[in-house]
């Protein structure tokens, strides 16, 4: 391996609050994370704001911020990052929605978002009922194109500036157990767009045509197209990300980075952990940073899921940090470890706390706490207010 490698381990959704069962401990306090301990003692930690003031805390604004653009600047919706993820060759004036499968308890006002996921769908039984979507509904108003598990997209061709891009649709990660009166109500503003998701609400509740959870479709994240910086124009890096979830994907091939598919790679607690440490190291023998995310304790948070949630984050750190760390140990590399953003059991969706950040150099100035945690990190008193800085701090501390 050439010297001065680096790599950006993210455990998404891994901050937390105290949590009364832990005994006031948080998740990351309880679990046993022996590598980033040890990667904190000797390296320096830190606090990150990685959701800008105004903004909502979602992964994707979180996870631009992370790779060094300001999503103030860069954000234009969570739809087109995936779009880039899928490569869609979309024209300028179209509007891209994230498609949730999910179920309802009824598609009425006074209907419920019991599950944003679909029972964690698989993407076979997804990728059929998308297809059959856009069969019996694609056309000039919608769009259908089928992604991963749960997570697919909705192109509304020449509509960017058409009233559908100002509605405010809340995702459905964020109102679990809710009403959907509000979001009802603002898709109804746009006869097309809400004729879609009522007439796709009865497709999937037909029981003959769907087996699964799925019983409606979520239409949430519109913008425009996506245009970033180039990675390697930038930072002078070669480049790659390894994800299992589409928008960190297409983050990554919207700054022109390798984009590294790993089989069996699920963004929950039983994806292939092994095979994305050695798609890393593998591109590390020629290439210069990789940036791998690990999507397993936000999906945890999200379910309020406190004994998952702890188990997430120890296997964050038994089967990514640590084996990362063995197989770069004896090489001139730095080592980056933080999450994206909380996503707090009590809550069960996303909060913009400043988040915990370690860095990790063979030469970096020891902190000497005796563990990584988000008080630790707290504790140090160093703190980036602007997320978009992490990476070009940790890479000018990596070259000296």
């Amino acid at each position: 391996m050439n010297a001065r490698k680096t790599v950006f381990l993210i455990a998404d959704g891994m901050g937390d609050w105290p949590v009364d069962e832990l005994g006031g401990k948080t998740p990351m306090e309880a679990a046993d994370t022996p590598h980033m301990d040890a990667l904190a003692r000797e390296g320096v930690v830190g606090l990150c704001r990685t959701i800008p003031e105004g903004m909502p805390p979602g992964s994707d604004i979180a996870n631009m911020a992370l790779l060094g653009c300001d999503p103030a600047m860069h954000h234009t919706g969570r739809g087109p990052i995936e779009a880039a993820a899928q490569g869609l060759v979309l024209e300028a004036d179209d509007l891209v929605w994230r498609c949730n499968l999910v179920r309802v308890s009824s598609l009425e006002p006074d209907g419920v978002m019991q599950d944003y996921s679909a029972g964690h769908i698989d993407t076979p039984t997804a990728t059929a009922l998308v297809e059959m979507l856009q069969r019996e509904l694609g056309g000039t108003d919608a769009v259908f194109h089928p992604g991963v598990q749960y997570r697919h997209l909705v192109v509304q061709p020449g509509r960017v500036r058409a009233a559908e891009a100002a509605l405010a649709i809340r995702p459905p990660h964020d109102i679990l157990d809710q009403t959907l009166g509000p979001d009802l109500a603002a898709y109804q503003h746009c006869p097309e767009l809400w004729r879609v998701v009522r007439e796709a609400a009865v497709l999937l509740g037909n029981a003959e045509r769907n087996a699964s959870q799925a019983n409606a479709v979520w239409l949430w994240g519109q913008g425009r197209p996506l245009h970033l910086p180039d990675f390697q124009d930038r930072f002078g890096l070669t480049g790659a990300v390894i994800s299992a979830v589409d928008l960190v994907k297409g983050l990554g091939r919207a700054m022109g980075m390798a984009v590294l598919d790993v089989p069996g790679a699920t963004g929950y607690l039983d994806t292939n952990y092994a095979g994305k440490v050695a798609a890393a190291l593998d591109f590390l023998k020629q290439g210069d940073f990789v940036f791998l995310h690990v999507e397993a304790p936000d999906e945890c948070g999200h379910q309020g899921g406190l004994d998952n949630k702890v188990r997430a984050i120890a296997d964050f750190d038994a089967q990514v940090v640590g084996p990362i760390r063995d197989g770069l140990r004896g090489l001139d590399v730095a080592i980056l470890v933080a999450c994206d953003h909380f996503t707090p059991l009590i809550k069960r969706t996303h909060v913009s706390d400043p988040v915990p950040f370690l860095f990790w150099h063979a030469d970096a100035k020891a902190s000497g706490v005796p563990s990584f945690s988000e008080a630790r990190a707290a504790s140090s008193g160093l703190m980036l207010e602007r997320g978009e800085d992490l990476l070009p701090w940790a890479l000018q501390r990596s070259a000296l």
